[in-house]
């Protein structure tokens, strides 16, 4: 991403421009007692932090012969296949009529960046001279175009959503008006213009307005330059003699400076400078291709005074590509289209456009392993790519981005000399998608960058626009610790389609940009009928089932059902969700069960029934609590396998009651050690603990639903076991962090103070604590490696599912703001199922 000076900018996702602002927890230990062993496992009532009484239990537990059930999808209530048959099916067909020419044009951009005309770079290319002939111009065909193009008012630019003039368009009104008069044509065109700035030169003055970067040395320094050619501005001496004062002020504050950005920073601003610069040294910055910074205004200055064949053959080569107007910066195609599929996962629609983001990514991949210029010369352009490649499966190293690793090295270059929030902000976000503790020079990254975020914010100097909340929500929510149909539907709420660069640029629309919100909005509103079909399908399931009757379970469907929807979000994909939040539903009622609905009795005839699982009858049932349990249980497993099976082509239901079984079991063993006060190792707890966390029976039959097949070899590779286990210490470890101080003054155990018990005092809580969250970091990154590493067994969507729950654990586990609350979560609930969009005008 160069940085632009003036009109015309990428009609996708241009690049910041010169024109746009640059915003641009100790309890005291008590004698060992272990709890009824759930450690409140994921049931994400108690994850938002609900913690209210609950009542016993009141059945009668007197002995009932069970009735036969059977694996059968006979009475069962009518399945999410049949909600997605009906809504996908028939109201997508709908659907289908508008959005397939909204996506064939947004292909299109996507396919083929179209950069818009600058009024100002084509004025700085037709006052090239012909080499050998100062005379004549050497690009007439700008010279033409500025004749043709002037406004009715005498302006020349773009000025489509203003009612006045801005520095901007007083730049390029200035820059064409010299153009003329150095060539002597348009004689009533130069009288126009100098009205038009004479009208609007209060504006030159006012601090309060947006100014293009540069500005304060660029505009006095053509107005310098026009005065010498004998231009007369219908403008008060006065005025101009001010302007002239803080020009040679603002010069001399900058010859003060000595630094490498500073350096660049001058030579960026050429075209106010002149004879002044040693172009030696200006042509330092010069890049393979001939240009200065990719931009055709400050190349065509440099031109100007101190000729070159590989500046001049620049000009010609975008001059030839784009006729008589030139863009303000070529090339732009990467970081434009880097920038578009970006925001085609930010409002969550780039899986429409799966093919064109892949070759995108790929192109990016190659110029990534050339180092081309366009992207690692330019620190946001770099710095996305990072991380989308990364994101993405793509193997990068983070040693590309040593060059930027030190904030020193980032304040000699252009941006950072700057000061650019977008930049540091895209470094910020490039620093979270570690995957290796040996990458310190993200670690190192982020530190800076988010220091430098941090006192931006608390800056008086740091305007309250979009760009100071996408500050805060960057630094209040990591990446890790997100629910993405929250955030799409935050950025959507947030999209500004009048402009190509979402939430910062005021200038240029992007028509394309009113099809990505349109088609966004569409998306959205379609899916929330989906989910609130399907979470009134789950309410009428919990009835039938029962489960509404055991007064010791808390019924949370709506927040079992929110973590499916905003994480497995495409209407398509309604099994899956149906498969997770029926289990998140059922291993809540089992851990409440474990935890204090169920005496040892029940607990050990629940497990002997799913034991026998289709020999069930030949045992009783001790309870009307284990009866539901287990009949609830039986049906929906027995349901989810028969669907399941169906689409793998084999029988997997045997896999989905052995996760099951390996849950209770693991919830057994935690009881008998509070029965019996064991105090286990760390590490027997762990072992015990990423099963009976009971993220099991929620992710792993989800995967057979994502439109990938799943053999049994799949299944017992050791990939599938350790993606497993890691998605279920990162869990259970936040958990044990978060509950520790309520389950220390209650006496109970868990990871935090077995590391201290077990220390023989050489460990404090604190250093417990610290320990483990050491730990939940390295597995964190340890499973995003794994997910994000290309040709392995386990299928690459299948492998997100670990991802997406590591996210919600995160979230829901949160130790600030995030879902401490239930009010919070029932807000959660209601943005991604109920409440429609609010966009901003």
């Amino acid at each position: 991403m160069s940085y632009l000076k003036v009109s015309g900018v990428c009609s996708v996702l241009p690049a910041p421009r010169r024109h746009a602002l640059l915003l641009l927890p100790a309890a005291p230990l008590s004698a060992p007692k272990f709890r009824s062993g759930r450690h409140r496992r994921l049931t994400f009532a108690r994850a938002a932090g609900n913690v209210e009484p609950r009542r016993l239990g009141s059945f009668t537990r007197t002995r009932h012969r069970p009735p036969a059930l059977h694996s059968t999808r006979a009475g069962i209530p009518p399945s999410s296949a049949c909600i997605e048959t009906r809504l996908v099916g028939e109201d997508a067909r709908l659907q289908n009529v508008h959005t397939d020419g909204r996506e064939a044009r947004i292909k299109k951009q996507l396919q083929q960046v179209e950069l818009s005309p600058s009024s100002y770079d084509t004025a700085w290319v037709a006052m090239v001279p012909l080499p050998g002939s100062p005379g004549t111009p050497c690009f007439p065909q700008c010279v033409e175009w500025i004749l043709l193009n002037q406004q009715d008012d005498g302006s020349w630019g773009i000025n489509e959503f203003r009612s006045s003039a801005n520095k901007d368009i007083l730049s390029s009104t200035l820059a064409c008006v010299l153009a003329l008069k150095k060539w002597n044509v348009g004689h009533e065109h130069m009288r126009r213009g100098l009205h038009f700035i004479g009208r609007n030169f209060s504006i030159v003055m006012d601090e309060q307005i947006a100014a293009p970067i540069g500005f304060n040395v660029i505009f006095p320094g053509m107005l310098r330059q026009a005065i010498t050619m004998g231009l007369q501005f219908p403008v008060r001496q006065t005025d101009i003699d001010v302007i002239l004062h803080l020009w040679e002020m603002e010069v001399k504050r900058q010859d003060a400076k000595k630094s490498c950005g500073r350096e660049a920073y001058m030579a960026y601003v050429a075209e106010g400078l002149g004879n002044l610069l040693d172009w030696n040294e200006v042509m330092k910055f010069q890049r393979k291709n001939g240009s200065l910074f990719n931009s055709p205004s400050t190349t065509a200055a440099a031109l100007i005074c101190n000729y070159d064949d590989k500046a001049l053959g620049y000009l010609n080569l975008v001059v030839s590509k784009f006729g008589s107007a030139v863009p303000t910066v070529y090339p732009l195609n990467i970081y434009c289209q880097l920038s578009m599929v970006d925001s085609l996962e930010k409002i969550g629609i780039s899986h429409h456009f799966s093919t064109e983001v892949k070759g995108i990514l790929d192109m990016t991949y190659s110029f990534w392993l050339q180092r081309d210029e366009e992207i690692m010369l330019d620190v946001a352009t770099c710095a996305m790519a990072f991380r989308l490649l990364r994101m993405n499966g793509y193997d990068v190293s983070s040693d590309e981005l040593s060059h930027i690793a030190e904030a020193s090295a980032f304040h000699d270059s252009l941006q950072g000399y700057l000061n650019d929030t977008k930049s540091i902000l895209e470094l910020y976000r490039a620093s979270k998608v570690t995957v290796s503790e040996d990458e310190l020079i993200l670690d190192n990254l982020g530190s800076w960058s988010g220091s430098l975020l941090t006192q931006k914010l608390f800056s008086d100097g740091f305007p309250r626009i979009s760009t100071y909340a996408e500050v805060e929500y960057a630094l209040k929510f990591p990446f890790y610790a997100t629910l993405e149909r929250l955030e799409h539907k935050r950025n959507i709420e947030h999209f500004d389609a009048r402009d190509s660069h979402m939430m910062n640029t005021e200038y240029l629309p992007c028509h394309v940009n009113q099809e990505l919100l349109s088609l966004a909005v569409e998306d959205f509103t379609f899916s929330q009928s989906i989910y609130r079909d399907e979470l009134q399908y789950l309410d009428s399931w919990v009835k039938e089932n029962k489960l509404d009757q055991l007064q010791f379970a808390r019924q949370k469907l709506t927040y079992c059902y929110l973590s499916a929807a905003a994480t497995i979000f495409p209407p398509e994909l309604s099994d899956a969700r149906m498969s997770w939040a029926k289990n998140a539903v059922l291993t809540t009622v089992v851990d409440d069960f474990f935890d204090i609905g169920g005496s040892k009795e029940e607990l050990e005839n629940l497990i002997a029934l799913v034991e026998k699982w289709d020999e069930h009858h030949k045992d009783d049932f001790y309870s009307e609590q284990v009866k539901i349990v287990f009949c609830a249980l039986y049906t929906t497993v027995n349901q989810l396998g028969s669907m399941a099976s169906a689409v793998q082509n084999r029988c997997v239901r045997n896999h989905l009651i052995e996760t099951w079984l390996q849950l209770l079991r693991s919830m057994m063993t935690e009881t008998k050690w509070q029965v019996t006060q064991y105090v286990p190792t760390v590490e027997e707890y762990m072992t015990n603990g990423v099963v009976s966390f009971a993220l099991g029976p929620i992710v792993l039959p989800a995967l057979y639903f994502v439109g990938e097949k799943i053999s049994e070899c799949v299944v017992k590779d050791q990939e599938h076991s350790e993606l497993f286990r890691v998605m279920s210490t990162c869990g259970r470890l936040l958990n044990d962090i978060q509950g520790f101080e309520r389950e220390g003054s209650e006496g109970k155990l868990n990871s935090v103070s077995l590391l201290v018990l077990h220390s023989g005092g050489s460990m404090s809580v604190e250093g417990a604590k610290k320990a483990i969250e050491k730990n939940i970091v390295t597995s964190r990154r340890d499973l995003l490696r794994l997910v994000l590493k290309e040709d392995t067994v386990v299928p690459r969507a299948c492998k997100e599912l670990f991802w997406k729950m590591c996210k919600i654990l995160h979230l829901f586990y949160f130790q600030t703001d995030g879902f401490s609350s239930p009010k919070e979560m029932a807000s959660a609930v209601d943005a991604v199922i109920n409440e429609p969009l609010k966009l901003s005008s």
